[in-house]
Parts: structure tokens; sequence; C-alpha cells
């Protein structure tokens, strides 16, 4: 049975749950700044998600040992750099059966903070893609999946303008808030084949939902392009 919209929401209460403890710690220790910092890169907040996303492979029959969450096994090779660690990635029989990547943006600093996101997101994509080209990563495809999660805060609510340049900005840009932009950012990472299925969700640790502002962007979507994947190897003989 695939993981449900009920235990996406009790991982995302445990995302905030971690991510809270994470911050506690970390501000005994040190200033408020820097504990903040610290809970961002403490890396086991994401724990819940990955766990919830491993049980697809794990329930369609593949191993324990070829679902890697963490340590070398999420190790992948690049193209522009010698590796990259993934957040999820599942190896059987030397085929790369899907890299999933989790990021999520919060405050203070939302608009610094997109923009490392969304190149973050597309370096990623391209490296593992052009690793592949040259013969990298096994006799399959590779299989991409990104999910986001976005801090539901005032700052990530308010409507913004795109800095002023030489030229313009596209319209669409234009009195979104970052959450908004997340949508067509979302969405384009998808239309434009950096990856193969993105799951957008907007949550926050006083209302963990989670809500899903785009349709083609929700958990829907996301788990059925997971299980089509995993239907696609069966069919070759996978796991």
């Amino acid at each position: 049975m695939l993981p449900t919209r009920e235990e996406l929401e009790i991982a995302v209460a445990a995302y905030w749950q971690t991510k809270d403890q994470q911050l506690a710690v970390a501000r005994t220790i040190r200033s408020t700044a820097e504990g903040s910092s610290k809970a961002v890169r403490g890396g086991g907040h994401f724990n819940p998600l990955v766990n919830l996303l491993s049980r697809f492979f794990t329930d369609a029959g593949y191993p324990l040992e070829s679902v890697g969450a963490k340590g070398s096994s999420v190790v992948l090779p690049s193209y522009f750099r010698p590796t990259k660690q993934w957040d999820l990635v599942v190896v059987h029989r030397g085929v790369l059966v899907a890299a999933l990547e989790m990021k999520a943006l919060g405050g203070p600093s939302f608009g610094n903070n997109y923009n490392n996101r969304v190149e973050e997101a597309l370096g990623s994509s391209a490296d593992l893609s052009r690793a592949n080209i040259t013969g990298l990563t096994g006799p399959e495809k590779p299989w991409l999946g990104y999910l986001f999660l976005m801090d539901d805060a005032d700052g990530s609510r308010r409507p913004t303008n795109p800095q002023r340049g030489p030229f313009p900005a596209e319209k669409v840009w234009h009195g979104r808030s970052y959450q908004d932009r997340f949508e067509v950012t979302g969405q384009r990472l998808l239309d434009e084949g950096y990856y193969d299925a993105v799951c957008y969700l907007v949550s926050s640790a006083e209302d963990p939902g989670p809500r899903e502002p785009s349709p083609q962007l929700d958990w829907q979507h996301f788990a059925a392009a997971i299980s089509a994947r995993i239907e696609f190897l069966s069919n070759l003989g996978y796991p």
C-alpha cells in the first residue's frame, strides 16, 4: 500500500518537531542567528520525509540495502564536480532507480535563500544528467525527484518585485510572494525536464498542514510519478 496523504501530514509535523528541537539545543550553545543556521544545517529534520519516501521502494520489494538515506550510499557521481550527496538514493543491481532531493525555505532572508535554492536545484539536476550522458550512472536513465517545503511565514506571503537591472524581469515574477514564485519555479523545473517529479508543500511549525498550492505539484502527482517509475522498472525485471 502506497504512503498516504495522512502519513505525509505526520511526516511534515515530525519535520517541524525535529527542527525545533535542533534549534532549541543550538540556542543554548550559541546566539539566536547562529542557532538558527545550525538548525537548518542539522539535516536530521528531513528524516521523517526521507523515511516516508523510502517506503515507496521498500514496499515495492526493493531491499533495504538498495535504499540509501545517509552516508556513502547517497553519494552519486557528478560532471562539474566529482560527487554530490542526495537526500535519498535507490540503487539496485547497478541501476540508479531514483535520486531525490529535499529542500526547505525559511526566513528571515527569504530572498537570498530562495535564489540559493533555485541555483542548487538547477545545478544538482544538470550535474547528474550530464554524468548520466557520460555513462557514470548505470544502464538506465536516472529518475530525479524534488520535494520543496516552504515556511508559511509573513516573509514568504508578502508580495514582492524583482530587483531592477539593465533589462526587465519577466512579468510573471512581478507582485508575487515567494510562495507564489515557487509555483512558477517548480512547474518550470518539471516542464523543462530538470526533474521527473516535483512536490511543493507550504507549512509551518504552528500549522504543519501541509498546504499544496499547485495541483500539478501536489503529493498525489508526486506519489503517482514515483509509482510510475517503480512500475516501469518492474516491467524490466527490477527489483
